[in-house]
C-alpha cells in the first residue's frame, strides 16, 4: 500500500476552502510558534497528523499564532478542534480536552500568542454561525526562544493527543450523521 498517495497535506490555500461545502467536515487547527520550542506543539502536532491517512471528514490547518485572518475558517466549518500549548502548572506533556462555551472559558494560561488567539476566539463567538469549538491543550513548563526542539515529555504526548483528536472527531462525525446532517 502506498501510504503517501493518501496523505493529506495541511491546507494553506484560501481557494481550497471554498471549493466544497465544509459543513460536514471537522477542522483541526494547531496554533503555536514553531520557533519557540514546546510553544509550537500545536503546529508540530498538525504536521505529524498530516503524515497519517486521516478520515475524509477531518481537515488540518496550521493556524500559526492565530489572528483574524483565520476567521473565515470558522464560518466555513461547523466544528473546530484547536490544539495549543498551555502553561497551566500541570506536568509537561499533560493533555486536557475542553469544550469552551465562551471565549472566557479558554484557559487564561495559553502561551505567548495568547492575546491574538483570545481576540480571535472572542470574534468567533460573535459570528452568525458560531462553530462548535473544542480545545485540546498540551501542558508545557517553559518556552525556548529560537528553538525548534520539543522537550521529551511534550514530544511524547503527540501520539496520545492525536488519538484523542481522532476519537473525538469520530464521535462528533457519528453524532452528526445520526441527527441527519448528511452534508
Amino acid at each position: 500500500m502506498n501510504k503517501t498517495s493518501h496523505t493529506p497535506k495541511a491546507i494553506s490555500s484560501d481557494a481550497y476552502y471554498f471549493e466544497k461545502d465544509k459543513a460536514g467536515a471537522i477542522l483541526v487547527m494547531g496554533v503555536g510558534n514553531y520557533l519557540m520550542g514546546d510553544e509550537g506543539i500545536g503546529v508540530r502536532l498538525i504536521e505529524e497528523m498530516a503524515r497519517e491517512a486521516l478520515p475524509e471528514y477531518l481537515e488540518l490547518l496550521d493556524g500559526g499564532t492565530g489572528g483574524f485572518l483565520l476567521l473565515d475558517r470558522f464560518q466555513a466549518y461547523r466544528t473546530v478542534i484547536f490544539v495549543d500549548a498551555t502553561m497551566d502548572g500541570k506536568p509537561a506533556g499533560s493533555i486536557s480536552l475542553l469544550r469552551p462555551k465562551f471565549a472566557s472559558d479558554f484557559p487564561s494560561a495559553l502561551s505567548v500568542h495568547d492575546l491574538g488567539l483570545k481576540d480571535m476566539i472572542e470574534a468567533v463567538y460573535l459570528l452568525e454561525h458560531e462553530p462548535e469549538l473544542y480545545l485540546l491543550t498540551i501542558s508545557i513548563d517553559h518556552i525556548d526562544p529560537m528553538s525548534l526542539d520539543l522537550s521529551k515529555p511534550v514530544e511524547d504526548a503527540i501520539p496520545e493527543a492525536i488519538q484523542k483528536i481522532l476519537t473525538l472527531s469520530r464521535e462528533l462525525h457519528l453524532q452528526k450523521l445520526s441527527v441527519g446532517d448528511h452534508h
